[in-house]
């Protein structure tokens, strides 16, 4: 028997990007899936998030996902381009989204194909783990969506044919992610019971295996 999670990943997160080498691990190891729901980062989805936020949470945030980086052995660094155009210094995200609508849309489409782990690995340690600069230029998106099984240029074409349909997706896994009890990212949800952060990973294993969660034969 294999155990379904949900798991509400942003590609503008870098605690979804060092959950996921993990969440590949734990796929190969145990009989689990991890079903793949991209939805916006919070600069997005709360107008005015930052503009808001305690003036230490940014330095901490920094700080803490090089330490968490460094203690998993994951290399890492900062996107460029960040995935979400905003001022820093002002906290005003701009309108105009045009990286991380294409991300989440990708991934949306990416995950409708049974292919959203591998992509979401792919693509995240295309932009976060130190291997380019300028991700969103040349052929590192094309390149990695090959290395997830499938090709970028067919993806694109199906989001161009029909956004409303991608972007409706992404409001159903929202609100799943809302209903799930929690608002940050990455979130696993298992029968309505939420883990947040890739620091519950280890609290999520031990809960599946009281589900009766197994290792894959070998």
């Amino acid at each position: 028997m294999t155990l379904t999670v949900d798991v509400f990943w942003s590609f503008r997160s870098p605690y979804s990007y060092l959950a996921t080498p993990r969440m590949v691990a734990l796929e190969k190891e145990w009989a689990l899936n991890f079903r793949v729901r991209p939805v916006y980062p919070i600069a997005v989805r709360l107008d005015g998030f930052f503009k808001s936020a305690n003036p230490q949470w940014l330095p901490y945030l920094v700080r803490d996902v090089m330490r968490e980086a460094q203690r998993h052995e994951t290399p890492f660094m900062w996107p460029k381009p960040d995935p979400v155009v905003m001022d820093f210094t002002t906290g005003e995200v701009a309108k105009a989204q045009p990286y991380i609508h294409r991300l989440t849309r990708l991934g949306v489409a990416a995950a409708e194909r049974d292919r959203g782990l591998p992509f979401i690995f792919e693509v995240s340690t295309t932009l976060y783990g130190g291997r380019v600069q300028n991700w969103h230029e040349g052929t590192h998106l094309a390149e990695a969506t090959a290395r997830a099984g499938l090709d970028l240029h067919e993806l694109d074409q199906a989001i161009t044919r029909d956004p409303e349909h991608f972007e409706a997706i992404i409001k159903e896994n929202e609100a799943a992610h809302k209903a799930a009890g929690h608002w940050g990212v990455p979130t696993f949800a298992f029968e309505g019971e939420p883990f947040f952060g890739q620091d519950r990973i280890d609290a999520l294993l031990w809960q599946l295996r009281q589900k009766g969660l197994k290792r894959r034969p070998h």
